[in-house]
């Protein structure tokens, strides 16, 4: 859900930039039923004539995933490199925004003026192809917003990491004033490893199997799916990619021109048809997102092909924390196939693409920052940058969400907090946090739903007798009896012992009624549902 926010001017009239607009993604648990989470943008709203300009630093979903969502409720100017722009108009384009929303801009030294700022977009490596830093200049001092980075020189797709390019960008003018870094993997103790690694070990692994091979990794990430394919077509397999996510980003990557000598893939309809010894299946779902091919191949055929005894499956990925249930699930899905699933092997078919703790000190090193604002990360991963920060004679602030500090003294100064939160994407529509809704629909799911339908006649007499629905609940309970029927012979005794004035008040019908289901319930089942009462009037005509 990243989404920065930097100022310049005077105190309550800043002109503005947005960095970034991510998502990230519910669960069952939690969330039921919710499509996407993003930051409740409401303060930008209430200041959106303030706003110059919005960046994207890359296309991952968590960066940029919000943007058909509220773009529409800021358009502003947005601003990205080449393939995060494809990405971000395809986006917009699904959604019914106009295709020319996002300006695509060139790395350094192409500088936008965007009020008070400007902004260069510096190439980074990544796991996910033209990922860039800001640098971002103001009156009162460069900023360098370095968004998801690594140190690669070598990254297979999209560009490596420049030293002597950040050198530069240290060493002018009045140098670097803050610095707001990723701290992802800031708890990892061992430099980074350059995804040109991966090659050889992931040749020889699939060149040892038999059977058909299926590979998964993170379908943005085109270097590692450029590697599995050359080292299936080294082992002599056709390629076969599945899954909508990994097709459109192989494709944004081809026509944007950042993935050249991509091996040749087949269709799904022409795969079903190769030897399995020749087959290697390249799909989403490496979170255990139960859509994706992931999952579907674990509970079954998908798009005509399946897994069988003999078979090797491959995580080529790290299970994001939160995701390992629904991985697990897979896992043991394929074990009772017969398929052999290996997973990353600490680190033998997997690198990160996120600097590790001796690679952001490198980069302190480096730009040598007077301020350090670390992001992007749990708020143990933040507290423990700013404490390396803090050694090393840097000014280091912990930001938590909705965090406004003060960057142009020579410390970092918390001066106010935003009232910030979380946003629902729930269906086609976006909703808070606490409106309501996903609460509503917890208690449904965990209590289950009783419906009562009364009719009342035009002399304030009931029509007939209640009649009742139930819904997540069981139909006999601790006597045996039919659970609707209880609750509506309970509900007729009541009716016929109603006052006219209590009759003739839908409030006091309504709480009488659901009173006497929930008691109902707990006397039979020992669970109070969710009760909804309809009544309904007729009237002399």
């Amino acid at each position: 859900m990243n989404a920065y926010v930097y100022g310049y001017g005077p105190e309550g009239k800043e002109r503005l930039i947005v960095v970034d607009l991510g998502v990230t993604f519910p669960d069952m648990d939690s969330t039921p039923g919710v499509d996407l989470i993003m930051a409740d943008l409401s303060w930008l709203e209430e200041n959106v004539d303030r706003i110059e300009a919005i960046f994207i630093t890359h296309a991952h979903e968590d960066h940029i995933g919000a943007l058909p969502h509220w773009w529409p409720r800021l358009r502003k100017p947005v601003y990205a490199r080449k393939f995060t722009a494809k990405i971000g108009t395809m986006k917009l384009e699904e959604a019914g925004h106009p295709s020319d929303t996002v300006t695509v801009v060139e790395p350094r030294p192409q500088v936008i003026e965007a009020g008070p700022f400007k902004v260069q977009f510096v190439p980074l490596s990544h796991s996910i192809p033209e990922s860039s830093a800001l640098v971002i200049d103001t009156p009162a001092g460069r900023i360098v917003h370095t968004g998801d980075f690594k140190l690669d020189g070598n990254p297979v797709v999209g560009e490596p990491f420049d030293p002597l390019l950040w050198h530069e960008i240290a060493h002018e003018g009045q140098g670097v004033k803050v610095l707001v870094c990723d701290s992802t993997n800031v708890f990892s103790p061992q430099p980074g490893r350059s995804e040109a690694t991966l090659a050889e070990p992931l040749r020889d692994f699939i060149a040892a199997q038999k059977g058909m091979v299926v590979a998964t990794t993170f379908a943005s990430n085109v270097a590692r799916l450029k590697t599995l394919a050359e080292a299936g077509r080294a082992a002599g397999r056709s390629i076969c990619l599945l899954g909508r996510a990994m097709k459109k980003m192989v494709a944004a990557a081809e026509e944007t021109g950042v993935l050249t000598g991509m091996p040749g893939t087949i269709p799904a309809e022409a795969a079903v048809e190769v030897p399995r010894d020749n087959l290697l299946l390249l799909v989403t779902g490496s979170q255990g997102e139960r859509r994706a091919a992931t999952a579907q191949l674990s509970r079954g055929k998908y798009l005509g092909l399946e897994m069988k005894e003999g078979d090797t499956f491959l995580f080529s990925s790290r299970v994001i924390p939160g995701n390992e249930r629904g991985v697990i699930r897979i896992i043991n899905n394929f074990s009772e196939m017969g398929v052999d699933v290996v997973d990353d092997q600490g680190g033998l078919y997997h690198v990160s693409g996120h600097a590790n703790r001796p690679d952001l000190e490198a980069v302190h090193d480096l730009l040598r920052p007077k301020i350090l604002i670390p992001m992007h990360g749990e708020h143990r991963h933040l507290r423990k940058h700013a404490k390396i920060g803090t050694a090393k004679g840097i000014a280091s602030e912990v930001a938590t969400n909705g965090t406004m500090v003060d960057l142009t003294g020579d410390r970092p100064k918390v001066v106010e907090y935003i009232e910030t939160g979380r946003s629902y994407l729930d269906g086609s529509a976006l909703i808070g946090a606490m409106d309501g809704v996903v609460r509503d629909r917890i208690r449904m799911a965990l209590n289950g739903l009783v419906l009562i339908t009364v009719i009342i006649d035009e002399d304030e007499q009931p029509l007939g007798e209640p009649w009742v629905e139930l819904m997540g609940l069981p139909s006999r309970g601790r006597t045996g009896a039919d659970l609707t029927q209880q609750i509506e012979e309970e509900l007729t005794d009541f009716l016929e012992r109603a006052s006219v004035k209590m009759i003739a008040s839908d409030d006091k019908l309504d709480e009488g009624m659901r009173r006497i289901a929930r008691q109902v319930a707990m006397e039979e089942i020992g669970k109070k549902p969710e009760v909804v009462v309809v009544v309904s009037r007729l009237v002399a005509d």
